[in-house]
């Protein structure tokens, strides 16, 4: 399982919305031989079984198929995963979690019981849970799972009082910003930092510039010149502007020019409702969203509690209470009312150091 867990994760970032998938068969008469490997290809087909199944050919039958999610019932592009699995002749799945998506949600394992395969399922299931936390989102919250970026000095400041920031963190932490952006299927910033900084918010790790995340804006007065260079490579990378502004000659500009403007919703102090885009995105089939931009994004989506990783990259420099803060203000009066998050996993990045934290929804 740990082996099919770490082939599905070749697919984050690259199969929304389907989930990323993870299968290996085994041949237990051959000395438990693996005959077969498989994940979720790009854009979502072949499913991880069914690529599994093909590599294996003929060896497949009566093999152990170790799938990370419950395979497929229903019919889509393709027949189910579940009938494949079936046909192919194995005679024993053992299944991490079961598939939320109601098409599915038992009826994959229970096709297999019928069909006298023995299904055996919870094993390493909280790792498969955590792995598909985007897709188990989608379907069960109607919004993408949203994780938080951030790279500061000790003092929690993302720049200096004049805005210069490049580069607070050394390269292998930017190396690991970049596979975030890999495994995410969408990255997004405020009007703020595509002003200032200008990004391209593509993925620049060597042989991996074809998985750059689809680039997502918010902003609410359109403030958007054709010259930046999320506009200027938007046909070549999605990239998606969520505004107030109805100004049909500003959007149609940016429209001509490849980028997807969307009308957005107010909340109730008339600035975009970070919920509503959440919910969104999910219809639209996103199911991992990467927050990169300044403090007023990330304290938004944390007033509205949608934040559920983050991860903080800190290099061992000061700049003071006069630079930027990597958080806005959150109008909390008592620390009771602050969110609570659990420290997962604690590593050394060159002289920097990364701290990624889930958000405990217990406390």
């Amino acid at each position: 399982m740990k082996t099919a867990l770490a082939l599905a994760r070749r697919g984050l970032g690259n199969v929304a919305p389907n989930p990323a998938v993870g299968c290996v068969l085994v041949r237990e008469d051959l000395n438990d031989r693996v005959v077969g490997r498989g994940w979720t290809q790009a854009g979502g087909r072949p499913h991880a079984e069914t690529e599994a199944i093909r590599r294996a050919g003929t060896l497949a039958k009566g093999a152990t198929a170790v799938v990370t999610l419950e395979p497929c019932n229903h019919t889509g592009e393709t027949g189910p995963c579940s009938e494949a699995l079936i046909n192919a002749g194995i005679k024993r799945a053992v299944i991490a979690i079961p598939d939320p998506d109601p098409r599915t949600a038992g009826r994959g394992l229970q096709r297999l019981r019928d069909a006298g395969i023995e299904v055996i399922t919870g094993v390493l299931d909280d790792q498969a849970r955590d792995l598909n936390a985007g897709f188990i989102s989608k379907i069960t919250q109607n919004r993408p799972t949203i994780s938080w970026k951030t790279a500061t000095s000790l003092d929690g400041r993302i720049a200096t009082h004049s805005g210069d920031s490049q580069w607070i963190t050394g390269e292998k932490a930017r190396e690991f910003g970049h596979l975030l952006r890999a495994e995410h299927d969408a990255i997004m910033i405020g009007s703020e930092t595509a002003l200032i900084d200008d990004p391209s918010l593509a993925c620049r790790l060597h042989g991996m510039s074809d998985r750059s995340p689809t680039r997502i804006v918010l902003s609410s007065r359109l403030r958007f010149s054709t010259d930046c260079q999320l506009v200027k490579t938007a046909r070549q990378i999605p990239t998606m502007i969520y505004t107030l502004d109805m100004d049909r000659g500003r959007r149609n500009d940016l429209e001509k020019s490849g980028v997807t403007v969307i009308s957005a919703e107010a909340d109730e102090n008339g600035r975009i409702s970070v919920s509503s885009v959440a919910s969104d995105l999910a219809q639209r089939g996103t199911t991992r969203l990467l927050l990169e931009g300044g403090g007023t994004l990330a304290a938004s989506f944390l007033k509205a509690d949608l934040i559920d990783r983050i991860y903080w990259f800190r290099a061992p420099k000061l700049i003071g209470s006069e630079g930027r803060p990597a958080l806005g203000a959150t109008d909390i009066d008592r620390l009771i009312q602050s969110p609570a998050f659990t420290r997962r996993s604690n590593c050394v990045m060159g002289a920097d150091t990364l701290d990624v934290m889930d958000r405990d929804r217990r406390k």
